[in-house]
């Protein structure tokens, strides 16, 4: 063989190696059917889901947040504090809606623990405020946890309670505190009823049932209402409103969205929401000016006692002394002494509040949130005033932290490095001030001894009485002052609004739906139901190492294709002599004049050889080997099949011969060779078969007789047909080839694998193959299989071709051929 032919054959399995695209377009496509049944299994699979998933709705509401600051005592200062400006606001707002303690005000407040529920086609519905019922509950008593409490009205103000209990012992939750608990319930079926209005004591259920606004019961009619844990409502709740800001331009304006499957239930949940925070910022705005109003009322209740035991002693010294008039220069003096006991007081005023601030600061840890305004004493000192607002900004920071965060959180280790660092520069402005108050005391102190020596000149009563009125006018004013002052926090207080506004409340007013999304499921359902048997087919065609074609066959090897045989289910093997006219006959008799060319290139030899061989047994190799024979011997050349497979015979069955005689026999020279050759009833055709199956086959066919024999045979038939073993299996069929003229190797497809043709190719190339040619067999004209490979054998299949007006019918049934012609469409 040329280095050329070697070549090719090598480069036609590198060929082989690479993915063949085209064969597993046509593969997919001859698996239609399959295909179409996925795609019709998920969009059955889709509907399934579409029709029984609950509707999801969303809503939408708008806030505002304002950042706004109240003046209070002074126009210079303020009872409001910075938190961070409106941005940083909104970061906390943002934080405290997904908060624990913040959900738990609002599913408390709606009581979203308990669901008005009713039967639907394939699930329990929430039916919330369509409910025509209303459950007061008995929040200081338990109520079951889980179970749905069935309610059937009797008449239209009569209903019972029907319950089932699989064991005698449930949970149930108060919710006044949230406690939950175990109580005693009787087993089986529990029935009784009551009245709307009247409370029902149960030990799982404790409310009473009121008739809606403008609604009426029908008898017949069954509801169900069913108690939640109150923890798990709130977790469930936790994160479900989506807040965000409206756009770049209005960072202070919040979008709060919800989803749901009851859009009043959103619309409630939004708008309370809003509400409640609302009132709870506003609480926390007003926090510093009740904290002020506070120590005011405690400042005022002490000066109030000291005024009042000042007129007691006025009073008093009035009923035991006579009225008396002071001279004109001792009114100056007391009227001057009279303003430095004012300005006394307020400066000791501000050093009892600074001394008090300073010892909380030094004592209290964490929660700063409850000091009072310095203005309210009339401490205006800068520092003071900077540093009590932001220690009390990061105090209330603190403290929305601890909604959001566990105690040790690393960001509660930088707030409290804050506090302390506002507290030291605070505590040192404190000092300083202190230092000047206490002087400013000291030199008032030193012109109130200068005037009190001036009035020591007057008589003791009279002493005595401008003393006492001194202390009255001192306290009087004191009095007014904080009086004054507490009005003023309490105005500033009632007139203080939220920094939250409502732009756009939530509200259904039609649409919102979102899911189930229809459509997404429908083409989710064509993408698998394509994708997903794709995905199998492309599996399976890369596992797949069987050849399913003609043109395979090509891509494999170099090694010419001889004929094509289509399957044909008969009786027996004798198709060509009892089915002359049949596709398959004639695809054999294709078969031998291509093998008249192949003989005809061949020098001298009086019988022509023909080998049959293949890989592996089922392939047709003897339905090929006893109709190659007929087609031969039909034709008028004398023909002799030889059964040279010894260790699996099988010739013999279709001539009714036995097979107690063979070649086997006449290789140990226990029969002659006329005693193992058989006439059959095919004209010019004689048998030999192999006869009983021997220990040592290969050692037999390697045998000088067997050469002699074949030599003999061709002295007197024209053709010898060797039905060999397979030759994937074993080497029999190579120490047979040496006496071929012509080796048919049987491909069937669909059977047999690629691998055993590089095993061919590689015998052909090593030269212990010659005249070698492929028989395919079980062929069917099927355009995914032999795309672009005619070959012109369109005879050799079944329903070929040529059709029943040229052969014989096949006595096929209308069904069997109607479904071949759906095939072939």
């Amino acid at each position: 063989m040329s280095s050329e032919e070697y070549y090719d054959i090598d480069d036609t399995v590198e060929k082989g190696l690479s993915f063949d695209f085209k064969g597993f377009l046509f593969k997919a496509l001859n698996l239609w059917k399959l295909i179409v049944l996925s795609i019709g299994i998920g969009l059955i699979v889709a509907y399934w889901i579409n029709v029984r998933k609950q509707n999801v709705y969303k809503l939408e509401s708008l806030i505002s947040v304002e950042n706004e600051q109240n003046p209070f005592f002074t126009a210079n200062t303020s009872i409001s504090f910075n938190w961070g400006g409106v941005s940083g606001k909104v970061g906390k707002i943002m934080t405290t809606i997904n908060t624990r303690r913040h959900n738990e005000l609002v599913v408390d407040s709606l009581q979203f623990y308990l669901n008005y529920l009713v039967e639907g086609k394939y699930r329990k519905v929430d039916i919330y405020k369509d409910a025509p019922f209303v459950v007061n509950i008995d929040q200081s008593r338990g109520q079951i946890l889980g179970q749905p409490i069935l309610i059937r009205f009797l008449t239209e103000t009569e209903y019972e309670v029907v319950m089932n209990f699989e064991s005698g012992r449930r949970q149930v939750q108060r919710y006044l505190d949230k406690a939950k608990y175990s109580v005693d319930v009787p087993v089986g079926e529990f029935k009784q009823q009551f009245k709307l209005g009247e409370p029902v004591k149960l030990p799982f259920l404790n409310a009473t049932l009121t008739l809606r606004p403008n609604k009426r019961t029908l008898p017949g009619t069954e509801f169900y209402i069913q108690f939640l844990n109150f923890d798990s409502v709130v977790n469930s709740y936790k994160n479900a409103v989506d807040i965000s800001p409206y756009s770049k331009e209005s960072s202070s304006v919040l979008k709060l969205a919800m989803s749901g499957f009851n859009k009043s239930k959103i619309v409630d949940y939004l708008n309370t929401t809003t509400a409640i925070l609302k009132r709870t910022e506003l609480e926390r705005k007003n926090q510093y000016a009740t904290n002020t109003i506070k120590f005011i009322d405690s400042s005022l209740n002490a000066v109030n006692i000291d005024l009042k035991d000042v007129t007691d002693e006025m009073n008093d010294f009035r009923k035991k002394n006579k009225v008396f008039d002071v001279n004109r220069e001792m009114t100056e003096t007391l009227s001057k002494l009279r303003g430095y006991d004012t300005a006394k007081e307020a400066e000791e005023t501000k050093l009892n509040y600074l001394d008090a601030l300073e010892t909380y600061l030094r004592t209290k840890t964490g929660d700063y949130s409850k000091i009072a305004a310095p203005s309210s004493v009339g401490i205006l000192e800068g520092n003071i005033v900077s540093g009590v607002s932001k220690i009390i900004a990061l105090s209330v920071e603190r403290q929305n932290l601890e909604y959001v965060a566990k105690e040790g959180n690393v960001l509660f280790n930088d707030i409290d490095r804050k506090i302390d660092s506002e507290k030291n520069v605070l505590l040192e402005a404190i000092d300083a001030t202190k230092y000047t108050i206490s002087s400013n005391i000291n030199t008032i102190n030193r012109e109130i001894y200068a005037l009190e020596a001036e009035l020591s000149k007057l008589p003791e009563d009279q002493q005595e009485y401008l003393k006492i009125e001194r202390k009255l006018n001192l306290s009087q004013q004191a009095y007014d002052v904080y009086l004054a002052k507490r009005g003023e926090a309490a105005i500033v207080k009632a007139a203080s609004v939220s920094d939250i506004s409502v732009i756009d409340e939530a509200k259904d007013i039609g649409g919102g739906l979102i899911g189930p999304n229809k459509s997404l499921n429908y083409m989710m359902a064509l993408m698998l139901g394509f994708f997903i048997p794709m995905f199998l087919i492309f599996v399976l065609f890369l596992l797949d190492n069987t050849i399913h074609g003609s043109d395979e066959v090509v891509q494999l090897s170099k090694i010419p294709i001889l004929g094509l045989i289509g399957k044909y289910n008969y009786k027996n093997n004798l198709v060509v002599f009892e089915k002359p006219k049949s596709a398959v006959a004639e695809s054999f008799r294709a078969i031998r004049s291509s093998l008249q060319f192949i003989y005809s290139k061949q020098k001298g030899g009086n019988g022509r050889t023909l080998m049959v061989t293949s890989s592996v047994s089922g392939e047709g190799k003897t339905f090929c080997s006893i109709n190659m024979s007929t087609a031969y011997a039909l034709s008028g050349k004398k023909t002799v099949l030889l059964g040279l497979d010894l260790r699996k015979p099988k010739i013999f069955g279709d001539f009714n011969i036995a097979n107690d005689k063979g070649i086997v026999n006449y290789i140990i020279d226990e029969a002659t060779l006329e005693d193992v050759k058989f006439k059959t009833e095919i004209p010019n055709l004689e048998i030999i078969p192999s006869g009983p199956i021997p220990p040592n086959p290969s050692e037999l066919l390697m045998s000088s007789k067997l050469s002699n024999l074949i030599t003999s045979l061709r002295e007197d038939y024209d053709l010898i047909v060797l039905d060999t073993p397979p030759l994937g299996l074993v080497t029999d069929a190579l120490q047979l080839s040496s006496f071929a003229d012509a080796t048919i190797f049987m491909i069937r497809l669909d059977y047999t694998k690629k691998g055993m043709l590089q095993l061919v190719n590689a015998k052909h190339r090593a030269g212990e193959l010659k005249n070698i040619s492929f028989v395919l067999n079980f062929y069917k004209h099927k355009t995914n299989h032999n795309y672009g490979y005619g070959y012109g054998y369109g005879y050799g299949y079944g329903y070929g071709v040529y059709g029943n007006a040229y052969h014989e019918s096949d006595n096929a049934s209308v069904w069997t051929k109607f479904k071949m012609f759906l095939k072939r469409i």
